[in-house]
């Protein structure tokens, strides 16, 4: 909610007008023609005209006088955060080993002539863990299950459901592991059997288990028609992905689950079959953010004095996975120095150091005059030459960060 605008003169014009003749009958009482015909009157009305756009210019206090009164309490504007997104990372070919993508790995937006690239570092390491089908099992909504497996190696028509499917029915497959985080294609030889349905809207959803429950996974292409086509289904495992026992076999499981038809949506009126299933990984998705960690960064030479204050050549300063790491030189080596909100509860020993988050000032302590004259250091004053710097802080954030999805 924006801060009522304080009016500092309420006057308008006509009151300017007023207060402007009420001047003129004290102080010259031989002008006697206050008309809006008199060439004095003129000159006044234009004088309040003047006056009162100033007045409203000087009622209009703009947002750096609110942030400096702000500043005053105490009360700063909140840290700057880093846009983030999950990334797809795709593989050029389904691997046989597992594929590892370090922390901080980079990516950039496609960028062009006018536009700069933009640059997304990710947040953890991803594991694109090679998958294969192992397992295909079919449960009916009563929790009835049969193991397909056999039946799919001979070549045999697999009915996915039931013979008339109902929502809860579904189609499960086991792969050798879990693989969360991992993007898995399935790939059908499907027959037109499952009528009834738009393969443009199936009533269909795919499921991984997270150890708890089933969890809903997002899917990309689907060029199945809601199993009734050859055709592969991209799958986007969850995070939580786990490997669990379902009909005596330990798994990483994924399912295709039947649901409630929406309304105008058909539904099956019998079920599809499967005559051959493949699983196997093509990609990983990870969240990523629009940082980066900048390391040893050279503040300045301390002067011994206390309230000294730095700033960093590239902020803001994110905070939102830890402060920033201050050092100053001694001469058993470099000192971290904590970083604080204030230095209210701070003792003469005590090395503390502020940061603004937004401008990138390094504030080291202050010392206070008391009221009966003597003076109180507020925290430590880094010793005269020592160097200090910035052994590691993260950088990002801004408008620049918010890009479309496929920028």
């Amino acid at each position: 909610m924006a801060l009522p605008s304080p009016n500092l003169d309420d006057r308008r014009f006509q009151q300017l007008v007023d207060e402007a003749k009420r001047y003129v009958q004290q102080r010259a009482p031989e002008w006697t023609d206050h008309n809006v015909s008199d060439p004095g009157v003129t000159l006044i009305e234009t004088f309040a005209y003047l006056v009162d756009q100033l007045l409203y210019r000087l009622n209009r206090v703009p947002d750096k006088n609110y942030h400096a009164f702000l500043d005053l309490l105490g009360i700063r504007l909140f840290p700057p955060t880093a846009a983030a997104a999950d990334v797809d990372f795709w593989l050029s070919a389904p691997q046989a080993d597992a594929v590892t993508l370090p922390p901080g790995t980079e990516v950039t937006t496609a960028g062009g002539e006018a536009d700069d690239a933009v640059v997304f570092a990710t947040t953890g390491e991803l594991r694109v863990l090679p998958s294969e089908l192992t397992r295909l099992v079919t449960a009916s909504r009563t929790g009835e299950q049969h193991d397909r497996t056999g039946m799919l190696a001979e070549g045999l028509d697999v009915p996915c459901f039931q013979a008339t499917p109902e929502p809860g029915d579904a189609l499960l497959f086991g792969l050798p592991t879990a693989v969360p985080r991992c993007i898995v294609a399935v790939r059908l030889d499907s027959r037109v059997e499952g009528v009834g349905v738009d393969p443009r809207q199936p009533p269909l959803v795919w499921e991984a288990w997270n150890g708890g429950g089933w969890q809903v996974c997002e899917t990309g292409d689907d060029t199945t028609g809601g199993l009734n086509r050859p055709g592969e289904v991209v799958v986007h495992v969850p995070a939580g992905h786990l490997a669990s026992v379902i009909g005596g076999t330990r798994a990483g499981w994924l399912r295709c689950r039947v649901t409630e038809a929406e309304p105008g949506q058909p539904f099956y009126s019998e079920s599809p079959t499967v005559r051959e299933a493949e699983v196997f990984t093509v990609g990983g998705t990870m969240a990523a953010e629009h940082a980066e960690t900048v390391t040893d960064v050279p503040l300045g030479v301390s002067e011994g004095v206390a309230g000294q204050t730095f700033r960093l050549a590239r902020p803001p300063v994110l905070l939102d996975a830890g402060p920033p790491v201050v050092e100053v030189s001694s001469e058993e080596g470099w000192q971290r120095w904590e970083v604080v909100e204030h230095f209210g509860r701070s003792l003469p020993a005590d090395r503390h150091v502020r940061v603004d988050a937004t401008t990138g000032e390094f504030a080291f302590p202050p010392a206070l005059r008391e009221p009966d004259g003597t003076l109180r250091q507020c925290g430590a004053v880094p010793p005269k030459g020592a160097r200090i710097r910035v052994a590691r802080y993260r950088t990002g954030g801004g408008p620049a960060g918010n890009v479309a999805r496929g920028a």
